[in-house]
């Protein structure tokens, strides 16, 4: 850390102002016990900088893993054979592999999202069809004061919420059997759950 407090104090001594904090292991190929990438954090939490990270490892699942603990940026060597001589290869992907990284690693900062815990547009419409609401379990009549038998919670939400019973109270109108009940269709009593 204090190599990196250097040699960012050079940078902005120096007139810099838009720097990048890169953590790498330099090994040839770095094996994930060593690599350490919650180091990456401590140094953006240190100097408030942005940070990525230096790949040097096999495969790509710790370019990612970075990317998902906030790294801006990746370094990764590439190569068109791993099988030619000199350190560096052995850590490289291939075309085809950096592609799908490159892929994989815009799919992850885009499911990063924004970090406020709401429900997407679509999963609006969605939660609709996949929760449940309060169902007719057969056919009734207006007048009915509704017993367990007479209800069960199924798809789709279309009815009355889960959160209120309808069990107890009396139908204001006639229900067809698999048919949602309806707040309208019971005078539902100030109290119930």
């Amino acid at each position: 850390m204090d190599e990196v407090k250097e040699a960012v104090d050079t940078l902005r001594s120096s007139g810099a102002t838009d720097i990048t904090l890169l953590h790498c292991t330099s090994l040839y190929p770095a094996h994930p016990a060593s690599i350490n990438l919650r180091a990456m954090v401590a140094m953006r939490d240190h100097f408030g900088l942005p940070v990525g990270y230096s790949d040097h490892s096999e495969g790509d699942e710790v370019s990612i893993a970075a990317v998902a603990m906030g790294a801006t940026v990746i370094e990764k060597h590439f190569t068109l054979d791993r099988g030619l001589p000199g350190p560096d290869h052995r850590a490289s992907l291939e075309p085809r592999e950096l592609t799908a990284m490159v892929r994989q690693l815009r799919n992850v900062k885009t499911a990063l999202g924004n970090g406020i815990k709401q429900p997407d547009h679509a999963e609006i419409e969605m939660a609709r069809l996949a929760r449940r609401s309060w169902h007719a379990t057969r056919n009734l009549k207006a007048n009915t004061v509704l017993t367990p038998a007479d209800v069960t919670l199924k798809r789709p939400a279309t009815g009355l919420s889960p959160r209120q019973t309808p069990i107890g109270q009396k139908l204001a109108i006639d229900v067809s059997v698999d048919s949602p009940i309806h707040a309208h269709a019971i005078a539902l009593e100030s109290g119930t759950s």
